[in-house]
């Protein structure tokens, strides 16, 4: 029994990874011939590249196959692991998005993944986000930083739907903390855009 209770966090986490490993952006666009999105514009390997090189429709695909896997892989942790294990399940999902073992280890950055994940934990707070990332968008003007703020509200609005143990919350912070440090190229290039505008 003990070994079962070592083994399956264990297994789940990594076929999550596995699962994760699958990045549907890169995917879709090596079926229409339209190259590798790792290649063009910001480089990253998610939904707003493909609509940048595939159009909405494409775009629309990625990110409902990215959501629905992250869905499945919330629901198949809550129903098998401890609820204290669940939110570093989800850090395994966001690891495979970003580090595919499939594709060289250079993925997406996995919000569209944190989402879907987030909402077989709290649908009201996955969908409540969304609102924060169009209300965040209309005053920035820059989608990553909407995404930004829209992943601290999941992440917080998590803790406060399903748990305040310690083990939960350093599970969610340390997965919000991973994909705010997957857009650090991000930043440092908005900081630095910002730092000419004043200069002139």
């Amino acid at each position: 029994m003990g070994c079962v209770l070592i083994l399956l966090p264990v297994m789940v986490c990594l076929a999550v990874y596995i699962a994760g490993s699958l990045n549907f952006a890169i995917l879709i666009l090596r079926f229409l011939g339209k190259g590798d999105p790792r290649t063009r514009f910001s480089g990253n390997a998610g939904a707003t590249n493909v609509y940048r090189l595939a159009g909405s429709y494409w775009a629309g695909v990625v990110l409902f196959l990215d959501v629905g896997r992250a869905l499945l892989a919330g629901l198949i942790a809550l129903d098998l692991l401890d609820k204290s294990m669940v939110p570093w399940v989800g850090l395994c999902l966001i690891a495979g998005n970003r580090y595919p073992c499939f594709h060289g280890f250079k993925g997406g950055k996995g919000v569209a993944g944190y989402i879907g994940y987030t909402a077989a934990l709290s649908p009201l707070i996955a969908v409540t986000s969304c609102f924060v990332w169009v209300m965040s968008y209309a005053i920035f003007r820059v989608p990553f930083v909407a995404s930004l703020y829209m992943v601290v509200f999941l992440a917080v609005g998590t803790v406060i739907a399903f748990g305040h143990t310690p083990v939960v919350i350093a599970g969610v912070a340390v997965t919000a903390m991973f994909i705010v440090w997957n857009h650090r190229t991000n930043i440092a290039a908005l900081a630095e855009r910002k730092k000419s505008e004043n200069r002139g």
